[in-house]
């Protein structure tokens, strides 16, 4: 079983709580949720390989370490997703980026694809598929099956905040994929919306509310 890593480090908590207030505009969540994304791409590459090389600096010549092979990813999950790519980014300056579309149908809450482009060698990288909310986890599920289906194998997931149903459907469908999620709420409503939540991500992220 893959790990699933819930974030505990207070600046996360912190602006993940500025970000659930309804008084917050687009402006600032759009921010917040780059640097939420940004402190968690910080904690989620720990694991990430490192290597010897030498180098020569001002004083004499030295080992150091470096990624890797130096090879990542980020695929956001459309639309929410593109939220969180600059805060990676500023992270991990070198990877691509791809993009996954899928829509979550308002009657079955099932997703449905429409969109889908990645790096030519993304079978060959670790891939970080980000969405902020972890809800029903029928997209992050179908996103991840569509990146299998590819040939990509090292797969992590990262969300801002989750329900543990979504949780609990990650695990079922794809318990080799690492999850890094911000924090857990408590259940989905009757509408498919995590509770206590921040709304719809999408449409605070663009204002299109």
């Amino acid at each position: 079983m893959a790990k699933v890593i819930v974030m505990d480090h207070p600046l996360i908590l912190h602006k993940i709580g500025i970000i659930r207030r309804v008084e917050t505009g687009s402006k600032d969540f759009r921010s917040l949720v780059s640097e939420i994304a940004m402190l968690m791409c910080y904690e989620a590459t720990r694991g990430l390989k490192l290597t010897d090389i030498e180098i020569t600096t001002p004083i004499c010549k030295a080992t150091v370490q470096e990624l890797e092979g130096k090879k990542l990813a980020v695929v956001p999950i459309l639309r929410a997703g593109l939220g969180m790519v600059e805060g990676m980014l500023t992270m991990i300056p070198a990877a691509k980026v791809g993009h996954i579309g899928l829509y979550r149908n308002e009657e079955t809450l099932e997703p449905v694809e429409y969109y889908c482009k990645l790096p030519k060698d993304c079978a060959e990288r670790d891939v970080f598929v980000v969405d902020p909310m972890l809800a029903t986890g029928g997209s992050a599920s179908a996103a991840i099956t569509m990146l299998k289906q590819k040939g990509v194998r090292q797969i992590h997931f990262m969300c801002i905040i989750a329900a543990p149903e979504g949780l609990a459907r990650m695990q079922k469908d794809h318990p080799d994929v690492d999850i890094y999620v911000g924090t857990l709420d408590d259940h989905l409503n009757e509408y498919g919306y995590i509770v206590p939540g921040l709304g719809d991500a999408g449409d605070r992220i663009f204002g299109t509310k």
